[in-house]
């Protein structure tokens, strides 16, 4: 779950933005009045996009609306292997993310603007500890808990994906 909202948004490629805002209208726009009042379940009908981390396929949901960053991946009972969320913040900043409301321990990737990843943390379900990027960043994967240590990911790696493409 992310922590803080002081992050002003500013302008994504057009190309990624008109394909994040044909998604939304197409997939999340008739279920928001159902979903809209009470957001005690998981949200599960985001916007996807394909990441890669080397040759290992991402299928990341998307979380870019204030709302969609603050609920990320709470009140999920699990999530398959291949499956993240990618956070998307206007403008690089430090970020903070923490655990409350979220059941499946996390392994979080705080990501710059071209996909290198800055720094790693593990995060235990239902905390409130605060998890923060070591630099200004504009991108947060989160993933099962161990899956970078068990593709052998770490800071300096570079993640690719319409997201990183400027």
């Amino acid at each position: 779950m992310y922590l803080s909202t002081a992050a002003s948004r500013t302008a994504a490629p057009r190309s990624w933005r008109s394909h994040v805002r044909t998604a939304v209208l197409a997939s999340v726009l008739p279920f928001t009045l159902a979903t809209a009042s009470a957001q005690d379940g998981p949200q599960l009908n985001l916007p996807r996009v394909e990441l890669n981390a080397g040759m290992h396929r991402i299928d990341a949901q998307v979380a870019q609306a204030p709302q969609e960053r603050q609920t990320g991946l709470m009140h999920r009972q699990n999530m398959p292997l291949h499956e993240g969320m990618l956070f998307v913040f206007e403008q690089p900043a430090t970020q903070c993310f923490w655990m409350k409301n979220t059941l499946l321990p996390l392994s979080t990737a705080f990501v710059a603007d071209d996909g290198t990843i800055v720094n790693l943390a593990d995060m235990q379900p239902q905390t409130l500890d605060s998890h923060c990027s070591t630099k200004p960043v504009r991108y947060v994967l989160e993933m099962n808990q161990g899956w970078f240590a068990h593709k052998g990911i770490k800071a300096g790696f570079k993640l690719s994906g319409a997201p990183f493409k400027r």
